[in-house]
């Protein structure tokens, strides 16, 4: 059964975490998948395709028609893509070209490909969520139980599942620098879904302990967790949360959206107030790696960060 932390604070402990306050930078095309390139500047997947906002501030489509959801470049550079659309993992080479690293299972088509982490050893995580229309699913257990899942792509192309039913709808996620954990958002948006962020330690195989599932944050019946990012000091940032109700299946009273931040030992430290809905993802870039870039509701906004975030090298 899963575990919780029973001492969770009611009251927050500030940690300076923040420096200043959010700055709004556009107001549409910056959807979800935030990714900073030190030399393309910040792509973010919006309007179906994968937009660039430039190092000069000014705005392009980097890769049109991508349908496109959580971005990711590897260590050799290479963008990584959850194209939701089409209900794969592809990857963009150096030149242009698309390779396929995953686009089935078991001769099951995935959901929506959502959302990506990659670990020390470049094997790359996703989740595979169902939002919306649910009549084209194609993936499930031995059982014929439909299956909301995570994957793993080992560097061989072997994709292996490594959470079934663990989590009711598995949204971001993102593994620690160290291998030694992996952090779940459980973001069902339907009446009564989960909207719960998850802790699980990892094996040195790339799969999850599931005993050791830990119950981190509990949004109740606001909208849950989405996209998430670490910083250099371990610290969890996490895009939730609503300013505007979805009744009857999503509450916003009090306005919840914003980035929520956890300490490494998975308690809540800080949180910063998004005057949008929805929050859905954020990334570190900037020069220097402490300016956070959060998305909501299509808009791109900006705020600075007392410490860098972790950057894949």
């Amino acid at each position: 059964m899963p575990v919780t932390f029973a001492d969770q604070p009611t009251t927050i402990h500030h940690a300076d975490v923040f420096v200043g306050k959010p700055t709004i930078l556009q107001e549409q095309g910056a959807g979800e998948g935030p990714v900073w390139h030190d030399t393309l500047g910040l792509l973010t997947s919006g309007e179906g395709n994968i937009n660039r906002r430039n190092l000069d501030g000014t705005s392009s489509v980097y890769l049109a028609d991508s349908g496109s959801n959580g971005l990711l470049f590897d260590r050799q550079g290479r963008l990584i893509i959850c194209e939701a659309q089409n209900r794969r993992i592809t990857r963009r080479e150096q030149d242009g070209s698309i390779t396929v690293l995953a686009d089935q299972y078991e001769n099951m088509k995935f959901n929506q490909p959502n959302d990506l982490t990659i670990d020390s050893q470049n094997r790359i995580y996703f989740s595979d969520p169902q939002y919306g229309d649910r009549q084209h699913m194609e993936m499930l257990d031995a059982s014929g139980k439909k299956v909301e899942g995570i994957y793993r792509i080992d560097l061989d192309g072997q994709v292996t599942r490594i959470i079934a039913h663990e989590v009711d709808r598995p949204n971001g996620l993102i593994i620690t620098a160290d291998d030694k954990f992996l952090f779940v958002a459980d973001n069902n948006n339907a009446l009564g879904g989960a909207r719960k962020l998850w802790r699980f330690a990892m094996n040195k195989d790339g799969t999850p302990d599931i005993d050791s599932q830990t119950l981190i944050y509990d949004w109740g019946t606001t909208r849950g967790p989405d996209g998430m990012k670490l910083d250099r000091d371990g610290r969890l940032y996490v895009a939730a949360g609503l300013n505007e109700p979805h009744l009857p299946q999503e509450t916003a009273d009090p306005p919840t959206a914003g980035i929520y931040v956890f300490s490494s030992e998975g308690k809540q430290i800080d949180f910063v107030a998004i005057p949008r809905d929805e929050t859905t993802n954020c990334a570190f870039g900037g020069n220097d790696g402490q300016t956070l870039f959060v998305t909501a509701g299509g808009s791109l906004w900006s705020v600075r960060t007392a410490a860098p975030g972790y950057q894949i090298r």
